[in-house]
């Protein structure tokens, strides 16, 4: 068919490469250090797991952890509402909603 044969308008805006070419490399930048290739006979590197709490760690400890977990998050919460005041606003109105739909 030859009106099959005519490219698109964005064929023709796509820019022309020889067959076979690949992405031009960068120049090497001297202020970096030259990446090391990696080594099959080392691991990667993933960051170290906590440690594992031993099975004696007593309640007022397990407590303790749970209390400053729940600061951390609640201060996450607070600020994630100060730089997102609209999704905070929004929020807030469904909570509501929900509190006054299923009442006890």
């Amino acid at each position: 068919m030859p009106d099959r044969e005519e490219k698109s308008p964005e064929q023709s805006i796509q820019p022309k490469r020889p067959k076979g070419s690949a992405r031009p490399r960068r120049p090497e930048r001297p202020d970096r250090p030259a990446r090391q290739p990696e080594r099959p006979d080392q691991p990667a590197r993933w960051p170290e797991r906590p440690v594992q709490r031993p099975e004696q760690e007593t309640d007022a400890q397990r407590r303790r952890r749970r209390a400053q977990f729940l600061r951390e998050l609640t201060e996450a919460r607070e600020l994630r509402d100060r730089v997102q005041p609209r999704r905070a606003k929004v929020a807030r109105l469904r909570h509501a909603m929900r509190m006054r739909t299923f009442r006890w």
